[in-house]
């Protein structure tokens, strides 16, 4: 049996960076904290604790923090089907990775609501590579692209995301006054998040059946692609929830009218720590509900003005 108390302790160094703020959130000392990931290390005969600035886990120390965080979880769900309280302390913790555009939409509403007793520790990666951190066990869930459920898990697909090639008036006068030509393509400077965003090349391949290259301004972070799009900087694929209004206002324009992308989004999980994913499961297939498309679908107008957020567009329910 593992000391958990150990284990505690190995979890509060990794997630808090040092043995100082790791002792002030278990409430003892540095050298309490030290002794006890010493002796875990020497039990274990291997290093759990990269010493540094921050301190760091291991392979072998990320496994054991995960297992860690799977038994809170676990735990969690025992006293509710016993129909006693939380147990005392702090909340249990669910990783999730998700990829950025889903976080700046849809899934701060699945995540509120999930209810209480759960914290929240994302990841933010690429749709096509966050069921990567569920195949390493880095993860209890992801939103990911990936149809196929990663072995140990299960998958339920949620719809898709819709994207829409915009970019301000003044930039599609100065750069496409002809149309979306390949030539103008080729210089005109696009928005890219990072080096795993493929979307601008995949609706370009689509419009024109071709491979472009085409210079671009690396931008990793959503609302920065809105602003810089309203700004003149490129054009890039944004959400359509993030931009159908500054579409209908007219501060940005579609580059070719009801030309989307739809990118098929699924929910996958570790079984593993399933029962405790009930709640968080039937939260994300509610929110994904409300903003996300059917693949395919035809776009539809904005929500009209002063709809709450969280209703986005709905689609229909699985």
């Amino acid at each position: 049996m593992m000391d958990y108390a150990h284990l505690a302790a190995l979890s509060a160094v990794v997630r808090t960076g040092s043995f100082e703020k790791a002792a002030e959130r278990l409430n003892v000392t540095p050298s309490a904290v030290s002794q006890r990931i010493k002796l875990l290390e020497e039990r274990l005969g291997m290093v759990l604790v990269v010493r540094g600035q921050p301190c760091t886990a291991t392979s072998a120390g990320q496994r054991l923090c995960r297992h860690f965080e799977e038994v809170g979880l676990l735990e969690t769900t025992l006293a509710e089907d016993l129909g006693g309280s939380v147990p005392a302390g702090e909340p249990a913790r669910l990783r999730i990775a998700v990829n950025a555009d889903s976080l700046a939409t849809w899934f701060i509403d699945a995540m509120a609501g999930a209810g209480e007793g759960l914290l929240f520790d994302l990841v933010v990666d690429d749709e096509g590579h966050s069921a990567e951190w569920l195949r390493r066990g880095e993860v209890g869930a992801a939103v990911t692209a990936n149809a196929g459920p990663v072995q140990g898990c299960s998958v339920r697909a949620l719809g898709a995301l819709r994207y829409l090639a915009v970019a301000s008036p003044g930039y599609v006068e100065r750069w496409f006054p002809d149309g979306i030509a390949e030539d103008a393509l080729r210089r005109a400077p696009c928005l890219v998040f990072n080096a795993k965003d493929e979307l601008q090349a995949r609706w370009v391949a689509g419009v024109t059946g071709r491979q472009i290259a085409m210079p671009g301004h690396w931008l990793p972070a959503t609302q920065a692609f809105v602003d810089a799009s309203l700004a003149g900087l490129g054009w890039g694929m944004n959400p359509e929830a993030l931009v159908r209004r500054h579409i209908e206002e007219g501060r940005l324009v579609e580059l070719l009218p009801g030309r989307s992308l739809d990118v098929p989004l699924h929910w996958q999980w570790s079984r593993s720590v399933e029962p405790v994913l009930k709640k968080m499961t039937a939260a994300v297939m509610t929110a994904a509900a409300r903003w996300l498309v059917e693949p395919g679908e035809a776009i539809r107008p904005a929500p009209p003005e002063g709809a709450e957020r969280s209703k986005g567009r709905p689609r229909r329910a699985p």
